[in-house]
């Protein structure tokens, strides 16, 4: 945690993506038949409906859902529900992993573009 808050602040402005800026590159760039597009499963008025918190109304509020329903069908019995629980986890962490390969994209691509804007810089000195 440290280690990236330093190269954010300190020693690597300038190639350190803000962690809640939009993606400064295309998305598609480096995708040649594209990439496929996230979309919510649940809808807005099914969160309302549920009651859905706000920290949990994410790409993974479909599982949620599906567990909340299991947890008021299955009480006090909830250990049944554990498939739901683990269908949650696991879409969480994944989408977690695909935040970090974002921004460690995005990062890439930053310090691919400051190589490149130096080695011209470098080119046109000599």
């Amino acid at each position: 945690m440290g280690s990236n808050w330093t190269r954010t602040y300190f020693t690597h402005q300038d190639t350190m993506p803000k962690a809640l800026a939009p993606p400064t590159f295309d998305p598609l760039m480096g995708f040649p038949n594209g990439r496929k597009e996230r979309v919510m499963v649940a809808t807005t008025q099914e969160l309302r409906a549920n009651n859905v918190p706000q920290q949990f109304r994410d790409y993974c509020a479909h599982f949620y859902i599906a567990l909340e329903a299991c947890r008021a069908r299955n009480m006090p019995f909830v250990l049944r529900c554990n498939p739901e629980k683990d269908k949650l986890q696991q879409c969480i962490v994944d989408d977690w992993v695909m935040r970090m390969k974002e921004y460690e994209r995005e990062r890439r691509l930053l310090e691919r573009k400051k190589r490149r804007s130096n080695s011209t810089q470098e080119a046109e000195a000599a």
